[in-house]
């Protein structure tokens, strides 16, 4: 078996961090609901629906929980699949996930083409930009997460974490593969993908609450993040998943693993406590 897939949850509210944890295998974590920091060799990020991240043999890893419970799904990767896709190539612990690969995510529990481990192990291949400090733009996404009301402007922001605009611009882009103002909108493009997941069929109610100007405004975003219109999300979710409904990631990609995807495997195992 080349890959494993299991489902973790941690209910509690942890607030400091956490002892070492060994790891003997890699894994790709991927968040379904909450958020959390987490450390590896001194590298530290707020994972979330829009950022998974890697657990490395060998590496020093540690998590926190101040924000709560969450749910993760973990993707555990066999040696051989893992050297053929980096390499030997350094990669860094955050892995961006936009709103194509968060569907796909969703999916891969009802039991969809495991795309999304294609997806990642093709991010990881790349090594991020070292420009400016992770830990600013690490706060800079808290903020958004938290709901910091100056977290809905750069430049408030900016001058809140006492930085300019565009150094906060720059640095953010370079560590979340993304502009501000677009993960400010994969945030509320998660919370849409939860909820059409749970259920909701009041568009409006949903976009007034999420924050978004009208449900045009949400359908339109919901589309240009995941490709799908929210009907069709909502479809995806509560019908029969075909293997070939996913649509492609806009993230980068890495030439020549998607064509082994029919030769994987990958095993369900049962839900258990993260920690």
């Amino acid at each position: 078996m080349e890959f494993a897939v299991r489902v973790v949850v941690c209910a509690d509210t942890i607030p400091g961090w956490s002892a070492p944890r060994p790891i003997d295998v890699h894994q790709i974590v991927f968040v379904r609901r909450g958020g959390f920091r987490v450390r590896s060799d001194g590298e530290r990020l707020t994972a979330d629906p829009s950022l998974g991240y890697l657990l490395i043999p060998g590496r020093d890893h540690r998590v926190s929980h101040p924000m709560g419970g969450d749910v993760c799904t973990t993707i555990t990767v066999g040696d051989r699949l893992w050297h053929e896709v980096t390499q030997g190539r350094p990669v860094r612990a955050g892995v961006p996930v936009d709103g194509r690969l968060e569907l796909a995510h969703r999916l891969l529990l009802r039991g969809a083409d495991p795309e999304p481990l294609v997806r990642a192990l093709e991010l990881v291949a790349a090594v991020p930009a070292s420009y400016g400090r992770p830990g600013l733009a690490a706060l800079a996404r808290e903020a958004v997460l938290s709901g910091v009301p100056d977290a809905s402007d750069l430049v408030r922001l900016a001058r809140t974490l006492g930085v300019s605009p565009g150094h906060l611009s720059r640095t953010f882009h370079a560590h979340c593969g993304m502009t501000f103002s677009r993960y400010r909108n994969r945030v509320r493009v998660s919370g849409a993908l939860a909820r059409i997941e749970q259920g909701e069929t009041d568009l409006a109610r949903l976009a007034a609450e999420l924050g978004f100007a009208d449900q045009a405004h949400l359908a339109r975003t919901v589309r240009r993040e995941t490709g799908r219109p929210p009907g069709r999300i909502r479809a995806l979710f509560t019908g029969p998943v075909r293997q070939a409904s996913l649509p492609q990631s806009s993230l980068p990609q890495a030439s020549g693993v998607a064509a082994r995807t029919s030769a994987w495997a990958a095993g369900m195992l049962p839900r258990r406590p993260a920690w």
